[in-house]
């Protein structure tokens, strides 16, 4: 028999998710030259997991910061909560209920967690007469949050000393701090293992009970059936449609938001076989002081794309930085072409012939004050300089000869080269990168997570740069997380636990399930 009590909580929760509360209307953005946005009109519900889907450059950011007030739409009409707004600045946002999460961290490092979550709004409290700030109720309140967002950590701990994946944490704890009825959250699993995706999602679940509305920017379609209820899907700054999740299949939205089908697998069809093709670079019994490397060794072949799968945090990353000179090893040899060659720092690494495309692009990727022409030819003239980077890095003609040929060669989206890196989406800041590699001639090339962040269309013509790379005969090693990515693209895949690597697996029996039991121990 159903209580009385129960009739009002599900007419109640009815009421909740029907409310609307933010529609955008005929929302147009023209930057100099670039029509970013072109009559979008979008809604969020309380109650829901709204999904924002588009390939990188289709204009899902530059919308939610005109939400968050951060962009002025060049016409259109916002309405929050029912009062309508021509624009918001960043304070009619926060005060009508709406928090954004950054797909690029904006926790600041050299401030303690508990700082970070009450940046810019600290509270506080008379005493004798004075404000002075309230710590106890921060403490109390940040407790609270980070206790619902699982960081297991100090408040007091400073967040340069924590990792990438907590720091995303603490990004998700900033915007419940704030009680906003309204969370953006862009690309919020990037840096998540699959146990803290889980939790999230909990948490999201939670939220949505609440009355919450949740918009879900992702490019990972399994998380998108997961968790959201409804999906708009945008395409080179214009509308294409919005759906009931229950109503499209995976296929379904690549297609909304590729406009043609993805290849599945990116195998070697060459018909050589690669185990026979000469060893092109060889590390042998690699380790490092923190032990987070333990006498590792790998062979790469001509022409082979070697993956190395893993849990976070069990030493592949690690690995690649101290092959590549980033962080120093304690032990072990690498050759390249059975020559043992010396390796201390990344300038010595590129001068042998070694490219990394770096997890964190935006720390590690690129130079943010630098245009798309800086950031492409500063690999080719370190190559190519003496003194250690001293001499020979200004040359003007080849510069802008670097950066056409990438820009072309890498299909990147942008006003021209002169254009500073920083105002690309993430999909073009990562064609960037790939290019400053490809316009030094590379031979072996470590990819640690190439496609974080990255939309379906990118990742499949990065996964074609990776087989064209290595059909060339160069070498590639690739760190994802991602294990349909891991088993579409590679020849081999090498599985870390605890530093060490426990298997190598030829594609041909390279499983999911072996893999995930290998890397936790089963």
């Amino acid at each position: 028999m159903t209580k009385e009590g129960d009739c009002v909580d599900n007419n109640e929760e009815k009421r909740v998710n029907m409310e609307t509360l933010v529609k955008m209307q005929g929302i147009t953005k023209e930057f100099p030259g670039v029509k970013a946005l072109d009559n979008i009109s979008f809604e969020i519900r309380a109650g829901e997991v709204h999904v924002l889907l588009g390939e990188n450059g289709a204009g899902k950011s530059t919308l939610m910061k005109i939400l968050s007030g951060v962009y002025q739409p060049t016409s259109g009409t916002i309405t929050v909560k029912g009062k309508e707004f021509t624009h918001l600045t960043p304070k009619d946002s926060y005060e009508g209920g709406i928090s954004i999460i950054y797909q690029e961290l904006s926790v600041i490092n050299e401030l303690s967690i508990l700082e970070n979550l009450f940046v810019g709004k600290l509270p506080t409290k008379k005493v004798a007469g004075i404000q002075v700030v309230d710590y106890a109720y921060m403490r109390k309140r940040a407790k609270e949050v980070l206790d619902k967002v699982g960081v297991k950590r100090d408040p007091n701990q400073f967040v340069e000393e924590i990792s990438i994946s907590e720091k995303q944490q603490v990004e998700i704890a900033k915007a419940l701090i704030s009680n906003a009825d309204v969370i953006i959250m862009d690309e919020p699993t990037t840096s998540l293992t699959t146990s803290e995706t889980e939790h999230l999602f909990k948490i999201i679940r939670q939220l949505k009970a609440e009355g919450k509305g949740i918009v879900y920017i992702s490019h990972k379609m399994d998380e998108i059936k997961q968790i959201g209820d409804r999906i708009t899907v945008l395409k080179d700054g214009t509308y294409v449609g919005t759906r009931n999740i229950e109503e499209v299949t995976v296929d379904d939205m690549v297609k909304m938001m590729v406009g043609r089908e993805i290849k599945g697998t990116y195998h070697n069809e060459s018909g050589v076989d690669l185990m026979k093709e000469p060893v092109i670079f060889e590390a042998r019994n690699i380790s490092r002081k923190d032990n987070r490397v333990q006498n590792v060794s790998f062979e790469l072949h001509k022409g082979e794309i070697l993956g190395f799968a893993g849990l976070v945090g069990s030493g592949r990353s690690e690995l690649m930085n101290a092959i590549f000179g980033a962080e120093p090893k304690s032990a072990g040899q690498v050759f390249i072409d059975g020559k043992e060659v010396h390796i201390s720092s990344p300038y010595e690494a590129i001068q042998n012939g070694l490219a990394m495309v770096t997890e964190n692009r935006r720390e590690t990727g690129f130079l943010d004050n630098f245009s798309i022409k800086q950031n492409i030819s500063i690999v080719p003239f370190l190559k190519k300089s003496k003194g250690k980077g001293l001499i020979g890095l200004v040359d003007n003609k080849a510069e802008n000869e670097y950066a056409a040929q990438q820009k072309q060669d890498m299909s990147i989206k942008c006003r021209d080269v002169e254009q500073n890196i920083t105002e690309l989406s993430g999909g073009n800041q990562q064609k960037v990168i790939l290019g400053k590699w490809m316009a030094a001639e590379s031979r072996i090339v470590i990819f640690d997570e190439p496609t974080k962040g990255i939309d379906v269309g990118s990742k499949s013509e990065i996964y074609v740069l990776m087989r064209k790379l290595a059909n060339e005969g160069k070498g590639v090693l690739m760190v994802s997380s991602e294990l349909p990515e891991l088993l579409s693209v590679c020849d081999r895949i090498c599985v870390f636990r605890e530093g060490k690597i426990r298997m190598t697996l030829d594609i041909a029996e390279a499983t999911e399930e072996k893999i995930v039991k290998t890397s936790t121990g089963e």
